[in-house]
């Protein structure tokens, strides 16, 4: 195993710790991942929730008087007025309400800002550059990487469990219960912004920045209201023998006896497999589980973990930047500045698919 492997070496953020001295959170935005994930992590790690706010206010109370948080807000303005000096703000908006949320918290303050960084690069650009103008501490909620099962998944390969990793195969072919998630209809991109970004994300935070990336991103043909459904990334790193390929189906809608949602590496030394349970049988889901095998053993051995990406994973995002902004941790893992890096990765994925690759040609052919 080579020094200049990224992923041997363990960053602070992903050792599993928490904020010795949890701050008072602030949620803006009221929606089904705030009551689904935000709020469950936060009460099952024993984060103070301070107050949460969203321009209809009824959605916001129906939340607090649920999660017994004292302060409500129909404006991010007027939560700014009343909040604690020391809180964080988890912004759990869709992209294009982002700028606005950032621009009206105090100067110097914690952000926590919901995947994707924007719809593009440019906007991803923009908010970076936006952040870094008013001196914002801000991270980017990519709990993926916090998963219970890939969080032991990491602390196994960079201790060398596997060897050298040489492959890295992520596969998702479930049924999306598009109807779910309302804010999809009408958007010009989908797969790669809003969901393939939490494997790219992944992808970096274990083996850094590709090279190269090639991609095909399809519609269904009988789902014109949708974008995009079905991906396939390829992500290149020039000097490793390493294969990094993400394919993803959410189309599949013939039964569960054949989805599929896993990630696996493979190494030198073994093997490490792990099924996201979450989007089989969406949204009830399936256990998750997570298993290494090793060269010569041919058999595949559990390895325990506890939680499951929701919502175990949120607690990873929001306590990783408490534990940054307390001088816990020195470096924030999650940063606006590393994930523009993966957004970087989404745009060369649409790039890749308008160019619609290489064509085959014979010798002769006009």
């Amino acid at each position: 195993m080579t020094n200049s492997m990224h992923e041997a070496s363990l960053l602070a953020g992903y050792d599993g710790g928490s904020p010795r001295e949890p701050r008072p959170i602030v949620i803006i935005g009221a929606g089904g991942i705030v009551r689904d994930a935000h709020l469950p992590a936060y009460a099952k790690a024993g984060f103070p929730v301070w107050g949460i706010v969203d321009i209809a206010r009824d959605k916001a109370q129906a939340l607090a008087d649920q999660y017994r948080i004292r302060h409500v807000f129909a404006a991010v303005e007027d939560a700014v007025a009343e909040a604690p000096a020391d809180a964080v703000y988890d912004l759990a908006l869709m992209p294009e309400h982002v700028p606005d949320a950032l621009e009206a918290l105090p100067e110097g303050s914690a952000v926590l800002i919901q995947k994707p960084l924007g719809h593009s690069l440019a906007r991803a650009i923009a908010l970076r550059d936006q952040c870094r103008r008013r001196g914002l501490v801000a991270a980017v909620n990519t709990q993926l990487r916090f998963a219970p099962y890939i969080a032991e998944a990491r602390r196994l390969i960079a201790a060398g469990e596997i060897g050298e990793v040489y492959d890295f195969d992520l596969r998702v072919s479930v049924e999306t219960p598009w109807h779910m998630f309302p804010q999809v209809f009408g958007q010009e991109r989908l797969e790669f912004t809003m969901h393939s970004v939490h494997y790219m994300d992944l992808a970096r935070s274990f083996f850094g920045d590709p090279d190269g990336v090639s991609a095909v991103t399809v519609r269904h043909p009988e789902k014109p209201d949708i974008a995009t459904t079905r991906s396939s990334v390829i992500m290149r790193y020039r000097d490793r023998p390493l294969r990094v390929v993400i394919g993803t189906n959410h189309d599949h809608d013939f039964g569960p006896r054949h989805e599929e949602s896993f990630v696996k590496w493979e190494g030198t030394r073994g093997a490490i497999r792990a099924r996201m349970g979450l989007l089989m049988a969406y949204p009830d889901g399936v256990p998750d589980a997570l298993e290494i095998a090793r060269h010569g053993e041919r058999e595949w051995t559990p390895i325990p973990f506890e939680g499951s990406w929701f919502p175990d994973a949120f607690i990873g995002s929001m306590g990783v930047l408490q534990r940054f902004v307390a001088g816990e941790i020195p470096e924030l893992p999650t940063s606006v500045d590393d994930v523009v890096h993966t957004m970087a990765v989404v745009e060369a994925a649409y790039r890749s698919d308008e160019i619609e690759g290489v064509v085959p040609r014979v010798d002769g052919d006009q």
